[in-house]
């Protein structure tokens, strides 16, 4: 999504700008550099996107006027996210908002001194991007996305959802440090579920079809789609596999189930970047990344898709259905 279609994507929102924003509009234009994880095409990010834009436009920076957003989009692809990391940097921006554990890291690479907004990131303590959630310390602060304790309802969630199944494959890209923590997560608590485990290392498009083909020759089959980068950039093609071998699937969000998934249990990612925009607006005003601590997911949303769900010859649990926060007939 280039700069003008996202002033176009809320400037429909014009009319509402408060008071504090027209009065800003003459002040020292800030800069804002964005580095996402996703595609500029993909719907998601439109979605994302917006959410940061009413964030800070409810604390009255708006893009073209009192701020200047740079967006850089990396598609799930280590390499551009180290590129564009440097790119963003060069651009000596007030502040930088990231996505991912791998994007903050790239960004730390190039400064420790420009300040560093994180979502999406999963124990930013143990991959030494903050000192502590508490005092974050540094250049960087920002909202976690997933604990472990998400990887370990996964698994519970498969077999509650689908009993018959015994064998749960976990799609794990190597190039993302986190994925280790969450397979290792579902391990803890796989054998006392009656599941055996089995990690899908792939690095893109092609060996996510021919793991996840391969895997679904042997019966009792399921899967489980961490909170990572691959899961989100080829979604479409994952959802698709599961359909065309019939195995029950667990993602970790919302828009996962409503493209096709079968059942999801997570955050809300929209949530993420509205809180975003809050702490940019901190910082942006004087406050500092080390004095802003690092904030846990604050809404969990589990979703299923009934018609799924009949496809795949399930029959849901009422149980689960009554705990469900949306059910897509």
């Amino acid at each position: 999504m280039r700069r003008r279609e996202f002033i176009t994507l809320i400037g429909g929102a014009a009319a509402a700008w408060p008071l504090a924003a027209r009065a800003q509009q003459n002040e020292h234009v800030k800069r804002l550099g964005v580095l996402m994880t996703t595609a500029a095409d993909d719907p998601e990010s439109t979605r994302r996107v917006l959410a940061l834009g009413q964030g800070l436009q409810q604390s009255g920076w708006i893009d073209g006027r009192n701020l200047r957003i740079e967006f850089r989009w990396a598609g799930g692809n280590a390499d551009l996210s180290r590129k564009y990391a440097k790119e963003l940097m060069a651009l000596a921006p007030d502040v930088v908002m990231a996505v991912g554990t791998n994007t903050v890291a790239a960004l730390q690479q190039v400064s420790r001194s420009v300040p560093i907004v994180f979502v999406g990131v999963t124990d930013p303590v143990a991959f030494g991007l903050v000192a502590s959630l508490a005092r974050p310390g540094g250049n960087t602060t920002g909202f976690t996305l997933i604990d472990y304790s998400f990887s370990a309802k996964w698994v519970e969630l498969i077999k509650e959802i689908a009993p018959r199944v015994t064998r749960v494959a976990v799609i794990r890209d190597p190039a993302i440090m986190t994925g280790i923590g969450q397979v290792a997560a579902m391990q803890a608590v796989a054998p006392s579920l009656g599941v055996e485990l089995t990690a899908l290392v792939v690095r893109d498009a092609a060996e996510i079809e021919r793991a996840i083909t391969t895997f679904a020759r042997t019966p009792n089959g399921g899967f489980i789609v961490p909170a990572l980068g691959q899961g989100i950039a080829h979604r479409a093609l994952i959802i698709s596999l599961a359909a065309r071998h019939r195995l029950p699937a667990v993602y970790p969000y919302r828009y996962q189930v409503t493209d096709g998934g079968l059942i999801s249990y997570g955050p809300n990612t929209s949530d993420q970047y509205r809180l975003a925009a809050g702490y940019i607006d901190r910082i942006l005003k004087g406050e500092k990344p080390s004095d802003l601590p690092v904030q846990n997911p604050t809404k969990t949303e589990m979703v299923i898709n009934l018609k799924t769900a009949k496809a795949l010859g399930l029959t849901v649990p009422p149980s689960l259905l009554a705990r469900a926060d949306e059910v897509i007939e």
